[in-house]
């Protein structure tokens, strides 16, 4: 799939303001991360555990919010597809 782009996936979704989280991407109108949803795909939570976790946003929502995030962090490898593995595991132990 290569030259794939998600933008119209996550574009307007997904947005990055510099006084929320110090800019990290977020779901637009909300305060989670593009990489919270992502560390809770990770750590195996269900789908029920991630509604739960955000009673005020519908299903619906929350669905599009995680296909979104996925869909970014796809093209953001696209754009900045050469970080080693060693610099993510040097990056977690600072």
């Amino acid at each position: 799939m290569a030259g794939v782009n998600n933008q119209h996936c996550w574009k307007g979704r997904i947005v990055t303001n510099l006084e929320i989280l110090s800019g990290k991407p977020i779901v637009s109108g909300t305060r989670i991360s593009v990489e919270l949803i992502l560390d809770h795909l990770a750590a195996n939570w269900s789908m029920t555990e991630i509604i739960e976790s955000y009673p005020s946003i519908t299903l619906e929502d929350i669905l599009e919010d995680i296909l979104a995030a996925l869909a970014f962090a796809a093209d953001v490898m696209r754009v900045k597809p050469f970080i080693t593995v060693d610099e993510i595991q040097k990056g977690k132990q600072s």
